[in-house]
């Protein structure tokens, strides 16, 4: 996506991830075939996309995803995508009133959902917990994660503040940086190489699959390897493990089985909404891994409180100290110096003697 393009996007329920990533690539105007707030649930995304001033035509139906293609001279007017006088596809253009309507109905029905969202979890627990604590074979890898805190990068919510307060921690203890898919690109816009790099490859640039890191494919246990020939057409070395769970679950799996002492999850998925956000009707797998896990796994913001900088009031008082006795060393041990007080001396004592 280049800036001053229009977006042509199929997302339903449209994600404040995928809202912020929209106008950070700086889109002038959005299309959605699908529904961008179906009321399922109070998802952010488009309220950010219209709040920014970026028009958003929504629900113009799939056939626009092969009626327009990458380079074509497209408008938005009269609530329609033109390409001259060809008109495309008819949708909705959200306003920001009619988006407030739909979050507020949204959170009003949002029990149901989280009714539905329970019992999935415990339905795909009662079908996992059987396999949640059987071993794990970690593949072979060139960096070493044993006794090494190991930070696993999500490209989810706040992930990016989250990145910019960690950078004191990062420098101190020096990570293992294991990124899951876009992860890797979120390291790389702030000066870090991902160290590991794994997940099903479906949204990670070129840059990042070129960048020196390990590349581990995340297969499930059943044989699905998704983005599998993603890697194959880019003849890179890969590895694989076999995990049950999302990606971001099978990263912290890996780390764990690899001996990491701690695990800093930056972005991670933790509450309903940003599973929703995801497409997840449940979060069995992130609810039994973090369980395996358990103490050696903070979240990065957690770690963040603990790195703000405080500046102590004995930090002060030993600086201050520190200084005068710099002072004093400098004073006694320096002939200039000593020519200036006896200098100094001998007027004073010429002034008071006269």
């Amino acid at each position: 996506m280049q800036r001053g393009e229009i977006a042509v996007i199929n997302h339903q329920d449209l994600d404040r991830v995928a809202a912020e990533s929209l106008l950070e690539a700086g889109v002038v105007a959005v299309v959605n075939a699908a529904e961008s707030n179906s009321g399922r649930y109070p998802n952010s995304g488009p309220a950010r996309i219209v709040a920014a001033g970026v028009p958003l035509l929504d629900e113009v139906g799939p056939a626009v995803m092969d009626a327009v293609h990458d380079g074509d001279i497209v408008e938005l007017r009269d609530g329609a995508l033109w390409r001259g006088d060809e008109k495309i596809a008819v949708g909705t253009p959200l306003r920001a009133e009619e988006i407030a309507l739909r979050m507020e109905a949204a959170r009003e029905g949002v029990g149901d959902e989280l009714r539905r969202f329970a019992e999935n979890t415990l339905r795909y627990i009662g079908e996992e917990a059987a396999i949640t604590f059987e071993p794990l074979t970690v593949p072979p890898l060139r960096t070493k994660v044993q006794g090494r805190h190991a930070m696993v990068v999500v490209r989810g919510h706040d992930y990016k503040h989250d990145l910019a307060a960690l950078r004191p921690y990062i420098r101190q203890f020096h990570p293992v940086l294991i990124a899951v898919d876009g992860g890797a690109d979120a390291l790389l816009e702030i000066g870090l190489t991902p160290d590991i790099i794994t997940g099903d490859f479906d949204s990670l640039s070129d840059a990042a699959m070129h960048c020196g890191a390990e590349l581990v494919h995340h297969v499930h246990p059943d044989g699905r390897a998704p983005g599998r020939e993603n890697l194959l057409a880019s003849g890179l070395h890969y590895e694989e493990f076999v995990a049950e769970g999302m990606s971001e679950d099978a990263a912290m799996l890996m780390a764990y089985e690899a001996g990491a002492s701690l695990i800093v999850a930056v972005g991670a998925h933790a509450t309903m909404v940003e599973f929703l956000d995801k497409g997840r009707r449940g979060m069995a797998s992130t609810f039994l891994t973090r369980l395996r896990l358990g103490p050696v796994l903070v979240d990065a913001k957690g770690v963040n409180r603990l790195y703000q900088g405080r500046v102590r009031r004995l930090d002060v008082v030993l600086l201050v100290g520190a200084a005068i006795l710099a002072m004093v060393v400098v004073g006694i041990v320096a002939e200039p110096i000593h020519v200036f007080a006896r200098a100094l001396w001998v007027t004073l004592k010429d002034v008071f003697s006269s």
